[in-house]
């Protein structure tokens, strides 16, 4: 009866927390990116490699270029801390999520700075424009 009346303590668990480098994490990252796009799920595929995330400690700093992608990443971030975390063996990870939304300036292109763009990309396009006769401009 005494044994019965004992209360009972839950065992606890010690969470690993082994040492990993950026470049461990780095490759789990791409892994999970790939393994989405596998799924179907290239919107958040192509979130997952729009930067590179830097590890400082066990915090992942991730930079996104707005506020809609980052939802879209918090909507999924806990499928892929739990990836990481069994991965790394390391359950103190957290992610960062840094905003940066830097005004671009976005040109539109004619067909002549398109010309030029592809040329400064391969010299050859002069070469084979001038041999076919073709008309790029």
């Amino acid at each position: 009866m005494e044994a019965s009346s004992k209360s009972y303590v839950k065992p606890t668990t010690a969470f690993l927390t082994e040492e990993f480098n950026e470049t461990d994490m780095r490759l789990h990252w791409n892994k999970y990116a790939e393994r989405l796009g596998q799924k179907g799920l290239k919107i958040m595929e192509s979130i997952l490699l729009i930067s590179d995330p830097v590890l400082n400690g066990t915090t992942i700093t991730y930079e996104l270029p707005n506020e809609g992608s980052k939802l879209d990443f918090e909507s999924q971030m806990n499928g892929l801390l739990g990836y990481l975390k069994g991965h790394l063996h390391n359950h103190d990870i957290t992610i960062d999520i840094i905003v940066n939304e830097e005004i671009q300036t976005i040109r539109a292109f004619n067909d002549q700075d398109r010309y030029n763009r592809f040329l400064e990309i391969n010299p050859n396009i002069e070469l084979l424009r001038s041999t076919f006769g073709l008309d790029f401009t």
